[in-house]
Formats: structure tokens, sequence, C-alpha cells
């Protein structure tokens, strides 16, 4: 039963992370990757409100949106492809702040999602 929550977290959340992308990266003149960067700065913060709300919430529920959802809405293969595309454009300092932001954004991303779930929850 896992597997299967596992795959309806995914089957929504790689839609969903395509589309956020599109709509983000339509809105930007720029070639800094704000798509990626916005769907895994929400998906960071997604799974650290799930983490921390894991006490509150069922293990299939944690299954359904950390591992399912958010693993499918986050995409490291893409940061990475991306930030190596702006490298072999000449866009050294746009690659190095994509690294720096969706670094630290994550983290603080993360962190503030669980501390929303501790908040809540308790």
């Amino acid at each position: 039963m896992t597997l299967v929550l596992i795959a309806i977290g995914a089957a929504v959340g790689a839609p969903a992370r395509y589309l956020v992308d599109r709509c983000v990266q339509s809105r930007h003149d720029s070639v800094f990757p704000w798509g990626t960067f916005t769907v895994n700065m929400l998906g960071s913060f997604l799974l650290g409100l799930v983490v921390g709300g894991a006490g509150a919430i069922s293990p299939g529920v944690t299954a359904l949106l950390g591992t399912g959802l958010c693993g499918a809405l986050t995409t490291y293969s893409t940061f990475s492809y991306e930030t190596l595309r702006l490298l072999s454009t000449g866009g050294r300092s746009l690659a190095v702040l994509n690294v720096v932001a969706s670094l630290a954004g994550g983290l603080g991303a993360a962190f503030a999602g669980f501390a929303a779930a501790t908040a809540i929850w308790g």
C-alpha cells in the first residue's frame, strides 16, 4: 500500500513541478532558472513540514507527501543541469548564485517548514 501512496504522490508532484516551473520561468526574462529554484524551495518547505509533523500524521501520509509528492516535485538533476548550462554559456556568477541560493534557501525552507509543523502540532 505504501508503494501505491508514493506513486500517487509522484503522479501529482511531477506535473506540478512542470506547471510551476513553466509558470514561474515565463514571468522572468532571465537565464537564471527561477522555475527550478521555486519548485525546489517549495518542495523543501513541504518536506520540512511533513517531517516536522511526522508524529502527528500517519506513515502512509508521510510516504504520500514526503516521498511521493516532494520527491517528484523537487529536482536535483535539473538543478545540476541548469547550473552546468549556466557555466557553459559564460554565466559563472549566475551558476555560483544558483548553487549557493539553492543550498541555503533549501535548507532554510526545510527548517521553516519543520518549525511551522512543530508550532502547529507541537
